[in-house]
């Protein structure tokens, strides 16, 4: 990989935004206090940079409910993790760099990873393991797409600038339709798939007029496109993207179909991707006494804190406050925001405030059609280390404890 390009653009600059999985890269931001969006009013966007402001990050570790230095930092959460039994490691908001180093560090100390999103990115990547799929990207949907049906409502609520991308309003005869439900979204797209398969007549009285035109428009389209949002699916959503790819699979018999998924936010789908080129499984993995092991259902990070199945709890979380690390019972190390609070309880805490790709250190993301990996540039620098300068150093610490207990 080439070296990221650390230099600072000036305020009006394209930027790409790290906080959405879109990536978007054609507007920019003004410095100040906050940060203010340029060339877009995306409210996710704007919300986001309401979190920062253009001074040097002042906050300090803390251990203990103490300030200390990094140093103790690091060694308080090192000692932390050399002990644990089952380290889990949860959140995962970082970038390319720190997701590589955090596979390294997992490896060291044989933890489970499951980010935020788990369940969300599980849906997709099930289907994708037990059926296969086709997918699209931004562009191709941009400069070919004829018809895009949201099967899981419009998705401007989460990604405001989704149509924009994909060139809705910018081409003539680009048609946007969102899946009427009849019953649950299972039922439906359901018999949205036995409709364009032809194994239910459109004729048939029983059929919803509006499903039935809508498979028929489908059918007679040039280039379809059925977008879904991860994260709005329900449990056991693998099905609903099993069968949209069932749609998908009887359209590119005599047309052309894709699906385009949205999701694997806060780094999600980048650490799935650096993970699975590193080792070959996707994340809820883990290099255990058994070798590399993938459980996508017993290595649910939820799950596996409810039943007391891990005992330390490593948090990242680099883009925001939020998602905040929850209050699990067992001992704490947290990489997050400087304006994280990480709720206190009982148990031990080691937080460690890092640097945001995008914003005040470079990085790498892959957006979400993971298809194209994108540089991210700082808008100004906040001296605070990044996950990946703080994992590094805790792999060491960690491999020196152990080396010591072992001589």
């Amino acid at each position: 990989m080439n070296q990221p390009d650390t230099a600072a653009p000036p305020g009006n600059a394209p930027w790409t935004c790290p906080f959405c999985p879109l990536l978007c890269d054609t507007f920019g931001v003004e410095v100040g206090t906050p940060l203010k969006l340029v060339g877009s009013d995306c409210p996710r966007a704007r919300k986001a940079l309401a979190n920062f402001d253009a001074a040097a990050g002042a906050a300090q570790p803390r251990a203990g409910g103490q300030d200390c230095d990094l140093d103790t930092a690091i060694g308080k959460a090192a000692s932390l993790l050399a002990a644990s039994r089952q380290p889990l490691f949860g959140g995962l908001g970082t970038d390319v760099a720190g997701a590589r180093a955090l596979y390294a560090l997992a490896c060291e100390t044989g933890a489970i990873c499951d980010p935020a999103q788990g369940q969300a990115l599980m849906h997709g990547l099930r289907a994708l393991q037990d059926r296969g799929g086709f997918s699209t990207t931004l562009a191709e949907a941009r400069t070919r797409a004829d018809l895009v049906v949201c099967m899981t409502e419009e998705p401007t609520a989460h990604y405001p600038e989704f149509f924009r991308r994909i060139g809705v309003g910018e081409r003539e005869g680009v048609a946007v339709e969102t899946l009427p439900l009849h019953g649950d979204l299972f039922d439906t797209v359901a018999l949205l798939a036995a409709l364009v398969a032809g194994r239910v007549s459109k004729d048939d009285a029983r059929v919803p007029a509006d499903l039935a035109a809508l498979s028929a428009r489908l059918q007679a389209a040039r280039y379809a496109v059925l977008v879904y949002e991860s994260g709005r699916l329900p449990a056991q959503g693998a099905l609903i993207v099993e069968a949209i790819q069932r749609i998908v699979a009887t359209l590119n018999r005599s047309t052309r179909a894709a699906s385009l998924p949205l999701g694997g936010g806060d780094g999600a789908s980048t650490v799935n991707q650096v993970f699975a080129w590193l080792s070959g499984l996707p994340l809820r993995s883990r290099a255990g006494p058994l070798g590399l092991e993938h459980e996508p259902l017993c290595f649910d990070a939820q799950r596996l804190l409810a039943d007391g199945a891990a005992d330390t709890l490593l948090w990242v979380s680099s883009y925001g406050p939020e998602p905040a690390p929850p209050a699990a019972g067992v001992p704490r190390v947290v990489l997050g925001h400087p304006a994280m609070r990480a709720a206190q309880d009982a148990h031990e805490l080691v937080f460690i405030p890092v640097s945001t790709p995008g914003i005040g250190s470079a990085g790498h993301l892959f957006r979400t059609d993971g298809s194209v990996l994108l540089p991210l540039r700082p808008v100004y620098e906040d001296g605070l280390p990044s996950v990946a300068e703080v994992v590094r150093r805790l792999t060491q610490a960690v491999q020196a404890l152990k080396k010591g207990r072992v001589q």
